[in-house]
């Protein structure tokens, strides 16, 4: 039987700390969130900071480590990344996936609020954020998608198409005052959501279609 180390009391801290640090950037903005009311309610010195992560600002950038992290464990994307499966349906898990992350409202979507306040409100962390985590998913859309147009297409157009796809999405996240007050049926609970992210890769998927001779006869 494989013992499993227990957590040492730094390791303790350091990850109440990046929880507690997730929720109150989430709720308050990076400028409005304070160092001391993080630590109180982790429970832990205000010298924790400085000695664990420098700065204020240090344990913002981690804290969005952290969020892209947990996102990343409720809402893998390891399925979309095997090849074994037909490109259609990696699209499908994909968007699936994306779209249920952008639109978790449970405590569990606290991460992805971070994420969304931080686009909204980009501080110097953003480029850290974009090597470590947003360009791996977008150059998984953009090979997903090469292989959708039949294996060639020009840099540009690839780009547009993974902005097309991932613009459909992010829509039903920074319009979902409207989309509530418009269309609640599109987003009212896991079945809608699942319709509507269904409904985007269909779309996508007559895109691309029409779009493959083009990738194949380039201008």
């Amino acid at each position: 039987m494989l013992e499993t180390r227990s957590a040492t009391k730094p390791e303790l801290a350091i990850n109440r700390l990046l929880q507690i640090a997730v929720e109150v950037f989430a709720e308050q903005g990076y400028r409005d969130a304070t160092v001391r009311e993080i630590c109180t309610r982790a429970n832990v010195n205000v010298a924790a900071v400085n000695y664990y992560f420098r700065s204020k600002e240090g344990l913002y950038t981690e804290a969005l480590v952290f969020a892209f992290t947990e996102l990343n464990k409720l809402y893998p994307y390891q399925a979309a990344e095997d090849v074994g499966l037909p490109p259609e349906q990696r699209l499908n898990l994909f968007i699936q996936h994306f779209l249920n992350k952008l639109l978790d409202d449970s405590h569990l979507g606290i991460p992805g609020k971070l994420i969304s306040r931080e686009i909204a409100e980009p501080t110097k962390a953003l480029d850290i954020i974009i090597a470590k985590a947003i360009i791996p998913q977008c150059a998984l859309l953009e090979e997903i998608i090469l292989v959708l147009l039949g294996g060639q297409a020009d840099k540009m157009l690839l780009q547009r198409c993974v902005m097309s796809i991932l613009g459909q999405c992010l829509m039903f996240k920074h319009s979902r005052s409207i989309i509530d007050r418009l269309f609640p049926e599109a987003i009212a609970g896991p079945a809608a959501i699942q319709a509507s992210s269904q409904h985007i890769a269909a779309f996508s998927l007559a895109a691309l279609q029409q779009l493959k001779p083009a990738a194949e006869c380039p201008l």
